[in-house]
Protein backbone atom coordinates (compact mmCIF):
# COMPACT_ATOMS: atom_id res chain seq x y z
CA UNK A 1 0.00 0.00 0.00
CA UNK A 2 1.38 3.34 -1.07
CA UNK A 3 2.36 5.73 1.52
CA UNK A 4 0.83 8.37 -0.56
CA UNK A 5 -2.37 8.22 -2.86
CA UNK A 6 -1.95 6.80 -5.95
CA UNK A 7 -4.16 9.44 -8.20
CA UNK A 8 -1.61 11.32 -10.42
CA UNK A 9 -2.36 14.77 -9.61
CA UNK A 10 -2.08 14.36 -5.67
CA UNK A 11 1.65 12.47 -5.80
CA UNK A 12 3.78 14.60 -3.52
CA UNK A 13 6.58 16.11 -5.09
CA UNK A 14 10.13 15.07 -3.86
CA UNK A 15 13.06 16.65 -5.20
CA UNK A 16 16.20 14.45 -4.63
CA UNK A 17 19.63 15.64 -4.69
CA UNK A 18 23.22 13.86 -5.06
CA UNK A 19 26.26 13.67 -7.44
CA UNK A 20 25.95 9.91 -7.71
CA UNK A 21 23.92 8.57 -10.46
CA UNK A 22 22.73 5.40 -9.15
CA UNK A 23 21.55 6.75 -6.02
CA UNK A 24 19.91 9.13 -7.82
CA UNK A 25 18.31 6.63 -10.11
CA UNK A 26 17.43 4.13 -7.26
CA UNK A 27 15.46 6.61 -5.21
CA UNK A 28 13.39 8.01 -7.91
CA UNK A 29 12.59 4.46 -8.26
CA UNK A 30 11.59 3.70 -4.71
CA UNK A 31 9.84 6.87 -4.23
CA UNK A 32 7.69 6.03 -6.93
CA UNK A 33 6.69 2.96 -5.86
CA UNK A 34 5.81 4.70 -2.51
CA UNK A 35 3.20 7.04 -4.58
CA UNK A 36 5.74 10.34 -5.00
CA UNK A 37 6.93 11.72 -7.61
CA UNK A 38 10.29 12.62 -8.26
CA UNK A 39 13.10 15.23 -9.74
CA UNK A 40 16.65 14.79 -9.77
CA UNK A 41 19.43 16.75 -9.56
CA UNK A 42 23.31 16.34 -9.58
CA UNK A 43 24.01 19.89 -8.46
CA UNK A 44 22.68 22.59 -5.36
CA UNK A 45 22.04 25.52 -7.37
CA UNK A 46 19.83 23.51 -9.81
CA UNK A 47 17.60 22.74 -7.00
CA UNK A 48 17.65 26.10 -5.51
CA UNK A 49 17.16 27.97 -8.85
CA UNK A 50 13.47 25.47 -9.55
CA UNK A 51 12.92 25.12 -5.35
CA UNK A 52 9.98 27.67 -5.33
CA UNK A 53 8.42 27.49 -8.74
CA UNK A 54 8.25 23.36 -7.96
CA UNK A 55 6.96 23.82 -4.49
CA UNK A 56 7.80 20.19 -3.32
CA UNK A 57 6.88 18.63 -0.08
CA UNK A 58 10.42 16.82 0.28
CA UNK A 59 14.18 17.30 -0.24
CA UNK A 60 16.13 14.05 0.03
CA UNK A 61 19.60 15.17 -0.19
CA UNK A 62 23.34 13.91 0.34
CA UNK A 63 26.35 16.21 1.72
CA UNK A 64 28.75 15.80 -0.22
CA UNK A 65 29.21 18.68 -2.09
CA UNK A 66 31.47 21.36 -3.52
CA UNK A 67 30.35 24.73 -4.17
CA UNK A 68 28.13 24.82 -1.79
CA UNK A 69 28.95 21.90 0.54
CA UNK A 70 25.22 19.93 2.10
CA UNK A 71 25.42 22.26 5.33
CA UNK A 72 25.63 25.58 3.90
CA UNK A 73 22.64 23.94 1.30
CA UNK A 74 20.73 23.58 4.74
CA UNK A 75 20.94 27.20 5.30
CA UNK A 76 20.13 28.50 1.63
CA UNK A 77 17.03 25.96 1.84
CA UNK A 78 15.97 27.75 5.34
CA UNK A 79 16.82 31.04 3.88
CA UNK A 80 14.12 30.39 1.15
CA UNK A 81 11.53 29.38 3.54
CA UNK A 82 11.51 25.74 2.42
CA UNK A 83 8.44 24.76 4.80
CA UNK A 84 8.51 20.66 3.15
CA UNK A 85 10.99 17.56 4.80
CA UNK A 86 14.22 17.26 4.52
CA UNK A 87 15.81 13.77 4.54
CA UNK A 88 19.70 13.56 4.63
CA UNK A 89 21.67 10.77 2.69
CA UNK A 90 24.49 8.78 3.94
CA UNK A 91 27.82 8.82 3.04
CA UNK A 92 30.00 10.63 5.47
CA UNK A 93 30.78 9.47 8.64
CA UNK A 94 27.74 9.57 11.19
CA UNK A 95 28.85 12.26 13.26
CA UNK A 96 28.71 14.93 10.09
CA UNK A 97 25.60 13.83 9.57
CA UNK A 98 24.10 14.25 13.26
CA UNK A 99 25.68 17.61 13.12
CA UNK A 100 23.55 18.46 9.71
CA UNK A 101 20.65 17.20 11.50
CA UNK A 102 20.91 19.43 14.35
CA UNK A 103 21.73 22.46 12.06
CA UNK A 104 18.82 22.17 9.88
CA UNK A 105 16.68 21.88 13.65
CA UNK A 106 18.36 25.11 14.48
CA UNK A 107 17.69 26.41 11.11
CA UNK A 108 13.95 25.88 11.70
CA UNK A 109 13.97 23.05 8.89
CA UNK A 110 12.00 20.01 9.36
CA UNK A 111 13.88 17.14 9.64
CA UNK A 112 13.22 13.26 8.71
CA UNK A 113 16.92 12.25 9.98
CA UNK A 114 19.43 10.55 7.53
CA UNK A 115 19.32 7.12 5.21
CA UNK A 116 22.30 5.34 5.01
CA UNK A 117 23.15 3.91 1.86
CA UNK A 118 22.65 1.84 -0.18
CA UNK A 119 18.80 2.74 0.49
CA UNK A 120 16.35 0.24 1.58
CA UNK A 121 12.73 0.46 0.31
CA UNK A 122 11.24 -0.29 4.11
CA UNK A 123 13.90 2.22 5.96
CA UNK A 124 12.55 5.15 2.84
CA UNK A 125 9.35 3.75 3.76
CA UNK A 126 9.67 4.47 7.71
CA UNK A 127 11.05 7.95 6.94
CA UNK A 128 8.31 8.66 4.81
CA UNK A 129 5.61 7.72 7.21
CA UNK A 130 4.84 11.60 8.53
CA UNK A 131 3.92 12.47 4.57
CA UNK A 132 0.31 13.38 3.71
CA UNK A 133 -1.51 13.38 0.42
CA UNK A 134 -1.99 16.66 -1.22
CA UNK A 135 -0.22 18.87 -2.82
CA UNK A 136 0.74 21.49 -0.05
CA UNK A 137 4.91 21.84 0.68
CA UNK A 138 4.40 22.45 4.10
CA UNK A 139 2.87 20.11 6.54
CA UNK A 140 2.54 21.38 9.85
CA UNK A 141 3.98 18.78 12.59
CA UNK A 142 1.44 16.56 13.91
CA UNK A 143 2.82 17.17 17.54
CA UNK A 144 3.34 21.34 18.08
CA UNK A 145 0.25 23.07 18.48
CA UNK A 146 0.64 26.92 18.96
CA UNK A 147 -0.20 28.29 22.09
CA UNK A 148 -0.48 31.63 23.07
CA UNK A 149 0.86 33.50 26.25
CA UNK A 150 -2.72 33.80 27.21
CA UNK A 151 -3.57 30.41 27.27
CA UNK A 152 -0.52 29.24 28.94
CA UNK A 153 -1.21 31.81 31.69
CA UNK A 154 -4.91 30.55 32.30
CA UNK A 155 -3.20 27.39 32.59
CA UNK A 156 -0.90 28.03 35.06
CA UNK A 157 -4.13 30.23 36.96
CA UNK A 158 -5.95 26.63 36.87
CA UNK A 159 -3.30 24.43 37.68
CA UNK A 160 -3.33 22.18 34.52
CA UNK A 161 0.23 21.46 34.23
CA UNK A 162 0.15 18.71 36.19
CA UNK A 163 3.15 16.32 36.58
CA UNK A 164 3.79 13.02 35.45
CA UNK A 165 7.15 10.65 36.47
CA UNK A 166 10.13 9.17 34.62
CA UNK A 167 10.85 6.26 36.78
CA UNK A 168 14.95 5.59 36.98
CA UNK A 169 16.16 2.34 38.18
CA UNK A 170 19.40 1.42 39.91
CA UNK A 171 21.64 -0.88 37.15
CA UNK A 172 23.38 -3.01 40.04
CA UNK A 173 19.94 -3.80 42.30
CA UNK A 174 17.20 -3.39 39.40
CA UNK A 175 15.38 -1.42 42.05
CA UNK A 176 13.49 1.77 41.03
CA UNK A 177 15.48 3.99 42.84
CA UNK A 178 14.28 7.50 41.78
CA UNK A 179 11.82 9.54 39.59
CA UNK A 180 12.44 12.27 37.46
CA UNK A 181 9.49 14.71 37.50
CA UNK A 182 8.38 15.83 34.02
CA UNK A 183 5.36 18.16 33.53
CA UNK A 184 2.15 17.89 30.96
CA UNK A 185 -0.67 20.11 30.16
CA UNK A 186 -4.00 18.54 30.94
CA UNK A 187 -6.06 20.69 28.17
CA UNK A 188 -9.23 20.34 28.86
CA UNK A 189 -9.69 20.19 25.03
CA UNK A 190 -7.21 18.45 23.35
CA UNK A 191 -5.79 16.28 26.27
CA UNK A 192 -2.35 15.45 27.49
CA UNK A 193 0.22 17.55 25.88
CA UNK A 194 4.02 17.17 25.96
CA UNK A 195 6.37 19.43 27.15
CA UNK A 196 8.24 20.48 24.13
CA UNK A 197 5.01 22.05 22.73
CA UNK A 198 5.01 24.42 25.43
CA UNK A 199 7.54 25.30 27.27
CA UNK A 200 9.04 27.22 24.76
CA UNK A 201 6.67 29.23 24.30
CA UNK A 202 6.69 30.55 28.28
CA UNK A 203 8.09 33.96 29.65
CA UNK A 204 11.02 33.96 31.90
CA UNK A 205 8.39 34.64 34.81
CA UNK A 206 6.20 31.77 33.75
CA UNK A 207 9.16 29.46 33.70
CA UNK A 208 9.87 30.48 37.34
CA UNK A 209 6.66 30.07 38.45
CA UNK A 210 6.28 26.58 36.96
CA UNK A 211 9.59 25.35 38.06
CA UNK A 212 8.22 26.17 41.54
CA UNK A 213 5.15 24.53 40.82
CA UNK A 214 6.87 21.32 39.74
CA UNK A 215 8.90 20.81 42.50
CA UNK A 216 6.52 21.70 45.41
CA UNK A 217 3.83 18.97 43.12
CA UNK A 218 6.98 16.68 43.08
CA UNK A 219 7.77 16.79 46.80
CA UNK A 220 3.96 16.19 47.89
CA UNK A 221 3.82 13.25 45.86
CA UNK A 222 7.16 11.81 47.11
CA UNK A 223 5.86 12.71 50.46
CA UNK A 224 2.38 10.71 49.92
CA UNK A 225 4.89 7.53 48.62
CA UNK A 226 7.08 7.52 51.30
CA UNK A 227 3.87 7.00 53.98
CA UNK A 228 3.64 4.21 51.66
CA UNK A 229 7.26 2.64 52.62
CA UNK A 230 8.15 4.15 49.48
CA UNK A 231 11.80 5.95 49.51
CA UNK A 232 12.81 7.63 46.32
CA UNK A 233 15.03 10.50 44.82
CA UNK A 234 13.12 13.12 43.15
CA UNK A 235 14.89 14.71 39.73
CA UNK A 236 13.79 18.14 38.58
CA UNK A 237 14.37 20.05 35.48
CA UNK A 238 15.78 23.86 35.93
CA UNK A 239 16.67 25.90 33.37
CA UNK A 240 19.76 28.63 33.09
CA UNK A 241 17.87 31.42 34.44
CA UNK A 242 16.91 29.93 37.44
CA UNK A 243 19.85 28.44 38.18
CA UNK A 244 21.30 32.32 37.94
CA UNK A 245 18.65 33.17 40.37
CA UNK A 246 19.67 33.77 44.27
CA UNK A 247 16.40 33.08 45.88
CA UNK A 248 16.63 29.55 44.87
CA UNK A 249 18.22 28.17 47.61
CA UNK A 250 15.71 29.78 49.67
CA UNK A 251 12.83 28.36 47.93
CA UNK A 252 14.63 25.11 47.87
CA UNK A 253 14.66 25.09 51.89
CA UNK A 254 11.23 26.18 51.96
CA UNK A 255 9.50 23.83 49.93
CA UNK A 256 12.48 20.48 50.51
CA UNK A 257 13.35 21.01 54.55
CA UNK A 258 15.93 18.80 56.21
CA UNK A 259 13.75 15.98 56.24
CA UNK A 260 12.10 15.58 52.44
CA UNK A 261 13.52 13.24 49.81
CA UNK A 262 16.54 13.65 48.11
CA UNK A 263 15.89 16.33 45.58
CA UNK A 264 18.13 17.01 42.09
CA UNK A 265 18.36 19.92 40.31
CA UNK A 266 18.90 19.19 36.57
CA UNK A 267 20.36 21.77 33.98
CA UNK A 268 21.48 20.66 31.28
CA UNK A 269 25.53 20.74 29.84
CA UNK A 270 25.71 24.33 27.83
CA UNK A 271 23.70 26.02 30.68
CA UNK A 272 25.36 24.41 33.51
CA UNK A 273 29.17 25.90 32.02
CA UNK A 274 27.28 29.47 31.04
CA UNK A 275 28.33 31.51 33.75
CA UNK A 276 31.06 29.54 36.18
CA UNK A 277 30.99 32.03 38.98
CA UNK A 278 27.41 32.37 40.00
CA UNK A 279 26.55 29.04 38.21
CA UNK A 280 28.91 27.37 41.48
CA UNK A 281 27.75 29.42 43.50
CA UNK A 282 23.93 28.75 43.92
CA UNK A 283 25.12 25.02 43.17
CA UNK A 284 27.18 25.40 46.33
CA UNK A 285 24.68 26.71 48.13
CA UNK A 286 21.83 24.33 47.28
CA UNK A 287 24.14 21.64 48.23
CA UNK A 288 24.62 23.00 51.54
CA UNK A 289 20.64 23.09 51.53
CA UNK A 290 20.56 19.18 50.92
CA UNK A 291 19.92 19.40 47.39
CA UNK A 292 22.02 17.56 44.56
CA UNK A 293 22.80 19.01 41.10
CA UNK A 294 22.88 17.00 37.67
CA UNK A 295 24.12 17.32 34.63
CA UNK A 296 21.59 16.63 31.85
CA UNK A 297 22.16 15.75 28.35
CA UNK A 298 25.43 15.59 28.85
CA UNK A 299 28.23 14.52 26.12
CA UNK A 300 26.09 16.98 23.73
CA UNK A 301 28.24 20.43 25.20
CA UNK A 302 31.55 21.18 25.23
CA UNK A 303 32.33 21.62 28.57
CA UNK A 304 35.63 22.08 30.47
CA UNK A 305 36.63 19.39 32.33
CA UNK A 306 38.30 21.80 34.71
CA UNK A 307 34.87 23.89 35.02
CA UNK A 308 33.28 20.39 35.54
CA UNK A 309 35.82 19.42 38.61
CA UNK A 310 34.98 23.42 40.20
CA UNK A 311 30.98 22.42 40.48
CA UNK A 312 29.49 20.84 42.82
CA UNK A 313 28.06 17.98 40.66
CA UNK A 314 26.31 14.95 42.14
CA UNK A 315 25.02 13.19 38.83
CA UNK A 316 25.90 12.80 35.02
CA UNK A 317 23.41 12.16 32.65
CA UNK A 318 24.38 10.49 29.18
CA UNK A 319 22.65 12.42 26.12
CA UNK A 320 19.95 9.54 24.57
CA UNK A 321 21.86 10.01 21.40
CA UNK A 322 24.66 7.74 22.55
CA UNK A 323 22.96 5.51 24.52
CA UNK A 324 20.72 4.68 21.04
CA UNK A 325 23.08 3.32 19.10
CA UNK A 326 26.16 2.25 21.88
CA UNK A 327 25.35 -1.08 21.02
CA UNK A 328 25.83 -0.96 17.15
CA UNK A 329 28.46 2.46 17.52
CA UNK A 330 31.83 1.85 18.64
CA UNK A 331 32.49 5.53 19.02
CA UNK A 332 29.48 6.39 20.54
CA UNK A 333 30.40 3.09 22.94
CA UNK A 334 33.82 4.83 23.70
CA UNK A 335 31.87 7.89 24.42
CA UNK A 336 29.81 6.04 27.25
CA UNK A 337 32.13 4.67 28.72
CA UNK A 338 34.68 7.35 29.06
CA UNK A 339 31.38 9.51 30.84
CA UNK A 340 31.29 6.49 33.16
CA UNK A 341 34.69 6.28 33.52
CA UNK A 342 35.10 10.16 34.42
CA UNK A 343 31.93 9.67 36.59
CA UNK A 344 33.21 6.93 38.54
CA UNK A 345 36.56 8.84 38.94
CA UNK A 346 34.86 11.84 40.04
CA UNK A 347 32.75 9.91 42.80
CA UNK A 348 29.21 10.60 41.00
CA UNK A 349 26.44 8.97 39.51
CA UNK A 350 26.24 8.24 36.11
CA UNK A 351 22.81 7.76 34.65
CA UNK A 352 21.95 6.24 30.69
CA UNK A 353 19.02 7.88 29.38
CA UNK A 354 16.69 7.23 26.61
CA UNK A 355 17.21 3.01 27.10
CA UNK A 356 14.86 1.71 24.44
CA UNK A 357 16.66 -1.71 24.17
CA UNK A 358 16.81 -3.96 27.23
CA UNK A 359 19.83 -5.92 25.40
CA UNK A 360 22.06 -2.67 25.76
CA UNK A 361 21.40 -3.23 29.89
CA UNK A 362 24.53 -5.90 30.50
CA UNK A 363 27.03 -2.93 27.96
CA UNK A 364 26.16 -0.27 30.28
CA UNK A 365 26.85 -1.91 33.84
CA UNK A 366 29.46 -2.92 31.91
CA UNK A 367 30.95 0.64 31.06
CA UNK A 368 30.28 1.16 35.02
CA UNK A 369 26.88 3.42 34.60
CA UNK A 370 24.86 3.00 37.98
CA UNK A 371 21.66 4.32 36.60
CA UNK A 372 19.31 3.75 33.76
CA UNK A 373 16.25 5.45 32.54
CA UNK A 374 14.01 5.33 29.55
CA UNK A 375 10.90 4.01 27.54
CA UNK A 376 12.15 0.89 27.28
CA UNK A 377 11.62 0.01 31.27
CA UNK A 378 9.09 2.42 31.83
CA UNK A 379 7.71 5.32 29.79
CA UNK A 380 6.41 8.40 32.37
CA UNK A 381 3.76 7.56 34.62
CA UNK A 382 1.15 9.45 37.26
CA UNK A 383 2.11 9.29 40.69
CA UNK A 384 -0.38 7.19 41.73
CA UNK A 385 1.23 4.39 39.59
CA UNK A 386 4.98 4.93 41.20
CA UNK A 387 4.16 2.70 44.14
CA UNK A 388 2.91 -0.14 42.30
CA UNK A 389 5.98 0.08 40.02
CA UNK A 390 8.40 0.41 43.23
CA UNK A 391 6.68 -2.86 44.59
CA UNK A 392 7.57 -4.62 41.53
CA UNK A 393 10.59 -7.27 42.28
CA UNK A 394 13.43 -6.26 40.10
CA UNK A 395 12.03 -4.47 37.52
CA UNK A 396 14.99 -4.03 35.33
CA UNK A 397 14.59 -8.16 34.89
CA UNK A 398 11.21 -8.24 34.93
CA UNK A 399 11.35 -6.52 31.40
CA UNK A 400 14.06 -8.82 30.22
CA UNK A 401 12.29 -11.34 31.26
CA UNK A 402 8.98 -10.48 29.37
CA UNK A 403 11.07 -9.13 26.59
CA UNK A 404 12.40 -13.01 26.06
CA UNK A 405 16.33 -10.59 26.02
CA UNK A 406 19.14 -13.06 27.69
CA UNK A 407 19.42 -11.57 30.82
CA UNK A 408 23.24 -11.95 30.69
CA UNK A 409 25.29 -10.13 33.23
CA UNK A 410 22.80 -7.52 34.05
CA UNK A 411 22.20 -7.57 37.62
Amino acid sequence: MNLLADVEEERALAMVLDEDPDVVAILSLQLHVLGLESRCYRRADALLAELDECAPQLVIMGLEFDDPDGIELLRLLAEQRFAGWVLLLGGVERKISRIAERVGHTLGLQMLGSLDKPMRLAELRQRLDRLRPGGKPAIAPEDSPFFSAEELESALQRHELTVHYQPQFELISGRLSGVEALVRWAHPAIGLIGPANFLPMLTAQQSRRLTCHVLEQALADARRWREQGVLLSISVNVTADDLMESHLPALSRKLAPKDSPLVVLEITETAAMNDELLGSEIAARLHLSGMEVAVDDFGVGFSSLARLQMLPISELKIDRSFIRHVQQDSQDAAIVEAIALLGRRLGIRVVAEGVEELDCLPTLAHYGCTHVQGFGLSRPVPAEEIPALASAQSPIRARIAASGEPAGNTP
